[in-house]
């Protein structure tokens, strides 16, 4: 799944890194820069046969993906590896292609986005475990790609209001919302990020499944951490495409439409490397997996809270996070 990054008191690296990244797209991206926090071992100990080993870690360019990219780094760090930062990669595409190349070696991916957009399969699985297990068997057969157990949080698109528009229209759900497209366009301004507005399992994708006439939808593009603050005035978006797991839901208090058709994929986030790497340094999923049970939707939505509106570095959320659950120790 992919957002628009979002600019806070970090948001001259965001800058940067875009930058950095266009101006070294045709020939390739750059190895990565030093990890920006320094932590010891906790309970992920040094591994022996990760000691010295080079990896580089990437991330797209939204808070989530960015606090995941530093979780990885810090564990692999703790585990004694040579971890290099390649998070906050702008879009999806560019991510996947990085890894594919080998620019990458680490990285959360999305079931969703994997099993729609790299993929090309069209219907989502509903079932969770379903859904995993059929991306993980196809992009390993199709692209070398391993896909290990996936955490159990779900960031899923959704669509929010503002209390004061519930009442109004009285949506509750996106079949609600699909009615009053088409009977009432002006009354139903949909704000959304780039990506979702083209994406099959975004807005064209949601208009197919719920039979209202998409370009009958008078939508804005905006950039995700505009939205969700435009749609909570409700005067410029009275609807805002929003992520299941950003804190900004419960700080706005944003009001989510049920998606009472499941139109919206299982986007569960799981650690994904190249085929070869995996075989080579099998501790990486080993050291790995007990952090990923912990990513509950409710862990990720306070991680990302403290990003997005406490206005905290995520690279000081992320090693937080595994020192409070005993897996490293700061230095």
């Amino acid at each position: 799944m992919t957002k628009t990054s979002i600019t806070r008191t970090w948001g001259w690296k965001v800058a940067v890194a875009t930058i950095g990244l266009t101006l070294v797209a045709s020939c390739g991206l750059e190895s990565g820069g030093a990890l920006p926090l320094a932590v010891g071992p906790g309970s992920i100990e040094p591994v022996p046969e990760l000691e010295g080993v080079k990896m580089t870690v990437g991330s797209k360019d939204f808070t989530e993906q960015i606090v995941l990219g530093y979780v990885i780094e810090f564990a692999m760090a703790a585990a004694g590896a040579d971890v290099r930062d390649l998070t906050n990669i702008q879009g999806s595409n560019s991510t996947r292609d990085a890894q594919l190349n080998g620019q990458i070696d680490l990285a959360y991916e999305y079931t969703g986005t994997g099993w729609i957009n790299y993929l090309g399969n069209e219907t989502p699985l509903p079932d969770s475990q379903a859904q995993f297990e059929a991306v993980r068997d196809a992009d390993l057969a199709a692209n070398d790609m391993v896909w290990t157990d996936p955490a159990p949080m779900n960031n899923t698109y959704a669509l929010a209001m503002s209390k004061e528009t519930a009442e109004k229209t009285g949506v509750k759900t996106v079949s609600d919302y699909a009615k009053l497209v088409e009977s009432d366009p002006g009354a139903a301004v949909t704000c959304v990020e780039t990506e979702f507005n083209v994406r099959q399992d975004g807005y064209p994708g949601l208009a197919a499944k719920y039979g209202f006439d998409a370009s009958r939808a008078q939508r804005q593009i905006l950039q995700t951490g505009i939205i969700y603050q435009a749609t909570a005035d409700s005067d410029q978006c009275k609807f805002g495409e929003v992520f299941t797991t950003d804190g900004r839901i419960i700080a706005l208090d944003l009001v989510l439409l049920e998606d009472d058709l499941q139109f919206f994929p299982k986007y569960n986030p799981a650690l994904v490397m190249k085929k070869d790497f995996a075989e080579a340094h099998p501790e990486v999923a080993e050291v790995m997996a007990p952090i990923s049970e912990k990513l509950t939707n409710e862990v990720m939505t306070e991680l990302n809270r403290q990003v997005d509106v406490d206005g905290k570095e995520p690279a000081d959320v992320a090693r937080d996070w595994l020192v409070s659950e005993g897996f490293v120790t700061a230095e």
